[in-house]
């Protein structure tokens, strides 16, 4: 609980941040229909509708709780020395950021904008590996962030291998992520899906089947 004290006004900040969302559907809640889009298709339409009070509160508290558990978890890693300040960082602030964003998009859609939610997506989750990929290579062992296999854990060595790895899938993995975006238009949802299984494939496959390699020689 050392750490969870430590980091006690991030906790606050970031999800304060994920819940800001709230203030914004309060303010423009009378401009907002009784059904909101909150789900898309890979072709960036909407396909699923939630109640206003849900889209408004609901979303946003969801997401609260998955802060308060994601920051409890990684603060809490045995390992946690390991982890250094700015993936740290990085972690405790990728939900409140996708809370603004996702209920930004919400919004706009239900206010009548224009907007290219399959583009917009994919281009920032294909920005978040690719800054992931940056960071992974400079990872100790942990089991909070990383490639988590028996592998990486049971040996430093296996570990910085496969993350060096992992970087470079994740960078690769986060440019076809911005590319299938834009295809997004021209794609079925098949299409798209199986895009985004070979995308995830290369980011997580690779590295841990490198991993076992690895560990098959000794590593």
């Amino acid at each position: 609980m050392e750490n969870v004290k430590k980091y006690k006004i991030t906790i606050i900040i970031t999800t304060l941040s994920t819940l800001l969302p709230i203030l914004f559907g309060l303010i423009v809640w009378n401009r907002l229909p009784e059904q909101i889009a909150t789900h898309w298709g890979a072709d960036g339409q909407a396909d699923g509708y939630s109640g206003k009070a849900f889209a408004v509160f609901g979303m946003p508290c969801i997401l609260a709780v998955l802060q308060l558990f994601v920051s409890f978890i990684t603060l809490n890693d045995p390992k946690r020395r390991n982890i250094h300040k700015k993936p740290l960082t990085l972690v405790l602030w990728i939900i409140p950021v996708m809370s603004l964003i996702v209920n930004g998009i919400t919004y706009g859609v239900a206010l009548g904008m224009d907007i290219d939610v399959g583009i917009i997506v994919s281009i920032l989750i294909g920005i978040l590996f690719i800054v992931l990929g940056n960071y992974m290579p400079k990872l100790q062992q942990n089991y909070t962030i990383g490639i988590r296999v028996p592998w990486t854990l049971n040996s430093t060595e296996n570990w910085n291998r496969t993350h060096r790895m992992g970087g470079k899938t994740f960078i690769l993995g986060g440019f076809l992520l911005i590319i299938t975006g834009f295809l997004g238009s021209v794609m079925d949802d098949y299409g798209t899906l199986a895009a985004l299984i070979v995308i995830v494939l290369i980011c997580a496959g690779i590295p841990a089947v490198y991993s076992f390699w690895l560990f098959k020689k000794g590593v």
